[in-house]
């Protein structure tokens, strides 16, 4: 379910919104949104270390992104 609502606003975005790109960051803590964003077609482009705080302290963030033409 989060893996088709993930690539339907991808597509509405990169699509009928004319967007160029996309990013999607989520805690390293957390591989669930790891497999979605890989699966939805997102590039895992890197981490940004202690980028986010949460209710149990930093968090190291991985960062994805979508760009048009991607498949």
């Amino acid at each position: 379910m989060a893996t088709g609502a993930t690539v339907a606003v991808a597509g509405w975005a990169l699509g009928d919104l004319g967007l160029h790109r996309l990013e999607l960051r989520h805690s390293t803590a957390n591989p669930a949104s790891c497999r979605v964003a890989v699966k939805a077609g997102f590039t895992l482009e890197g981490t940004q270390r202690s980028a986010m705080r949460h209710p149990d302290g930093w968090h190291d963030m991985h960062l994805h992104a979508r760009v048009q033409g991607d498949p």
